[in-house]
């Protein structure tokens, strides 16, 4: 009876045991983390989108981890906001890593990584544009689409000059959402991005006087839309 009572006692204050992690998963996140440290050690800081494009082409899986981990917010952003639909935006988004991950050695390094990779993000979303309008081709409502090429005058109008603080963001994105796919673009690329002149000349493919012309009429054109939201 003691012995019995005792090894009752035993297994009540007995400790359970936590859970062990995988061999496989240690050595996977240890290898990751010395690849980092590696990384870091060579350059001295975080390696850049080029060497990273560079390591992923030699066949390092992680450095097309890093990129993806690197380029998904910003990408999702200026998707989300080009094609207007966050599921459309998340798809595209799938997409472009997933054409990045099959098409990486179709990349040189005579331009930026992230001009590359926008131009694969931009090309994509365009598509799914031209998809929708195909779908609303005999829709009773598009002859109402007035969406008009104007001249307009160059002006040095930048995003915090639109409108005073009274606008808020969604009122921005549904305006830029009104823009044509082609002053969306580079609005976007530019204003929201932060892209350079040249830069957004390579990645739409068209001439850097085209550019910023498109930039300063989509300018004009949303500082018209949201100051007249402002007085409303």
């Amino acid at each position: 009876m003691q012995s019995i009572e005792s090894t009752s006692i035993f297994r009540k204050n007995k400790k359970k045991r936590e859970p062990q992690v995988p061999l496989h998963v240690k050595r996977n996140v240890i290898e990751m983390t010395i690849k980092e440290k590696s990384a870091k050690q060579e350059t001295g800081s975080e390696p850049t989108d080029e060497q990273l494009i560079a390591r992923f082409q030699q066949g390092d899986a992680y450095a097309y981890d890093l990129l993806v981990k690197r380029y998904k917010d910003p990408l999702m952003n200026y998707i989300y906001r080009f094609v207007g639909d966050r599921t459309d935006a998340e798809d595209i988004l799938q997409e472009t890593f997933l054409r990045l991950y099959k098409n990486k050695h179709y990349y040189r390094e005579i331009a930026r990584f992230s001009t590359w990779i926008y131009t694969i993000a931009g090309n994509l979303a365009k598509t799914e544009l031209r998809k929708r309008r195909r779908r609303s081709f005999f829709s009773i409502n598009n002859y109402m689409s007035t969406d008009k090429d104007f001249e307009l005058p160059d002006k040095n109008i930048t995003p915090d000059r639109y409108t005073d603080n009274v606008i808020t963001d969604d009122e921005v994105h549904k305006a830029i959402n009104k823009l044509s796919p082609k002053f969306r673009q580079v609005i976007l690329l530019r204003d929201i991005q932060g892209f350079s002149y040249e830069e957004i000349a390579s990645i739409v493919n068209i001439p850097l006087g085209t550019v910023k012309s498109r930039v300063n009429r989509a300018r004009l054109r949303l500082q018209k839309d949201l100051k007249k939201i402002a007085r409303d």
